[in-house]
């Protein structure tokens, strides 16, 4: 199931609008935002580092870390108004200039 990045925009915003509270302010979302990027690591340092979850540790994966964060910038940018498939298309720009030269290409014969 695809979902274009403006499908995602507007179904987490049909989502937060049935809240009278609404979007949180920039600053919590910036601190929830940290706070996932955490629990991603934290998961990332389970699976692949040196650091095994203990036996009475909640069960949680990678995925959803990331599924986490990927709300949290959706709520940013929806109530920023920015255009997540816009910023995307921006970026994308910037590292096809920028770094264009800047890593060995894999079909450069």
């Amino acid at each position: 199931m695809e979902k274009s990045m403006a499908e995602m925009q507007r179904e987490v915003d049909r989502y937060i609008s049935q809240y009278k509270e609404g979007y949180f302010s920039p600053l919590s979302m910036m601190a929830r935002m940290s706070e996932e990027v955490g629990e991603l690591a934290r998961e990332v340092n389970h699976q692949f580092g040196e650091k095994p979850k203990r036996s009475d540790e909640a069960e949680n994966s990678i995925e959803m870390e990331l599924g986490d964060i990927l709300f949290i910038t959706i709520c940013f940018a929806n109530s920023l108004g920015i255009d997540l498939a816009e910023a995307h298309a921006k970026v994308m720009h910037k590292f096809n200039t920028r770094d264009a030269d800047r890593w060995t290409k894999l079909n450069t014969d």
